[in-house]
């Protein structure tokens, strides 16, 4: 594929609200993650949970989206200056030159389950306030920053479990390749909820304490919270020649359908899209510095990565971020493109917080302690129920855009 340029990227979460927060939480090592205490989920285990949105509206003229969810892409979409670099693109380009592709699990079913708990006694009529279409419905996140920003390209949500914050850059730079665009704004949103908090609990998959991706005694997934955006855009010639610029180099979509809630226990799908996202990318393992692994910290989905992993790579550093950020579902994808950007912007490789004991069975190089490293390359991987997986190929510099084109 060719090369796309990832700018202007934003993220918050858990571990900090923007860049600067976000890379002094990986940095050191620091994890978001408290005993839940969400309104109505009487539950022992931790949760990922972004302070403020409470008290933080959607703007009044878009009164009709508000909800966690949307309060939340709000929330982040005004931290890095990211809201002003989309606003410059639609300038250079035009609003219907100007794509959005989401990601989401839940979108903002938490509205559905307050307003169902104000549903009338008599008739169990929902509340005439109760708005899904804007609210619940995974397409009103797409809705809500098109109409933020203006926009009158196409808009469009994808909700593949916990892959869709990384399929999202499939289907933009699908988009931008056939020429209906010039520009992307790519992202992710998930907000907690009794349905994710309860569901998962009922598949015994929460762990009591904060999550251990690829750790010994790991026991289960921190559900969290987050938003990360950017934009994707064509090569320009003033970036030909960055070697500090970020680009998309290669993306990878493969499918177990092996079954709903498990992956294919040798990690066959999720093998299957890194293979793809390094030959899309033109790029071989050994040009790989890190990979920042799915790692959900659930005995079994943890083993079945690392059978994928090491059939394609030797020994490549790596870990799993959801020990700072918790699983944050169908934003992870985007959320952990943006770390791995960072990654590449810093030189550095993030710690696999709260992991002190890697399980020596599973033959990684998991790294625990943040360290500076040469990158080049990068793989971010992303997997979701019923075998839906991505991988993302991230690069830095001139050099591997130009072999990637070539390729």
């Amino acid at each position: 594929m060719n090369p796309l340029l990832f700018s202007n990227f934003t993220a918050t979460s858990c571990a900090g609200r923007g860049l600067d927060a976000t890379l002094a939480a990986l940095t050191e090592g620091r994890a978001g993650l408290a005993p839940c205490d969400f309104e109505g989920a009487a539950l022992g285990t931790f949760t990922g949970r972004v302070a403020g949105i409470e008290d933080a509206p959607v703007r009044a003229d878009l009164a009709e989206f508000d909800c966690r969810n949307n309060r939340l892409a709000q929330m982040a979409m005004t931290q890095d200056g990211f809201e002003a670099r989309v606003r410059e693109a639609i300038a250079r380009h035009g609003a219907q030159r100007v794509g959005v592709f989401m990601g989401t699990s839940t979108a903002g079913i938490l509205e559905t389950e307050l307003a169902y708990q104000r549903r009338d006694a008599a008739n169990g009529a929902l509340p005439a306030d109760f708005n899904y279409a804007t609210t619940h419905n995974p397409y009103s996140l797409a809705a809500f920053v098109r109409a933020y920003f203006g926009l009158r390209g196409p808009a469009v949500s994808v909700s593949s479990a916990c892959s869709s914050g990384a399929k999202v850059f499939a289907s933009a730079r699908r988009m931008l390749e056939t020429g209906l665009i010039d520009v992307a704004v790519v992202g992710g949103v998930d907000t907690l909820c009794l349905t994710t908090l309860y569901g998962f609990n009922s598949l015994e998959l929460l762990a009591p304490g904060p999550c251990k991706p690829f750790d010994l005694h790991r026991d289960g997934i921190s559900i969290g919270e987050a938003a990360a955006f950017g934009l994707l855009e064509r090569e320009s010639p003033e970036h030909a020649n960055d070697d500090d610029a970020i680009r998309l180099l290669g993306i990878g979509e493969s499918s177990d359908a092996h079954h709903m809630s498990s992956p294919h226990p040798d990690g066959l799908g999720a093998r299957m899209a890194m293979q793809q996202a390094l030959a899309s990318a033109g790029l071989d393992a050994r040009d790989i510095g890190y990979v920042n692994l799915h790692g959900t910290a659930t005995p079994s989905n943890d083993a079945a990565e690392s059978r994928a992993l090491t059939s394609v790579f030797d020994r490549v550093p790596c870990s799993s971020t959801k020990g700072a950020t918790g699983h944050t579902l169908g934003a992870a994808g985007a959320l952990e493109a943006v770390i791995a950007a960072l990654a590449l912007r810093h030189q550095m490789i993030p710690a696999g917080v709260n992991a002190s004991e890697p399980d020596p069975a599973l033959g990684l190089d998991y790294v625990i302690a943040t360290r500076h490293a040469p990158l080049r390359a990068v793989l971010s991987n992303s997997f979701g129920f019923g075998g839906t997986n991505c991988s993302l190929v991230f690069g830095r510099g001139a050099r591997e855009a130009r072999g990637a084109a070539s390729a």
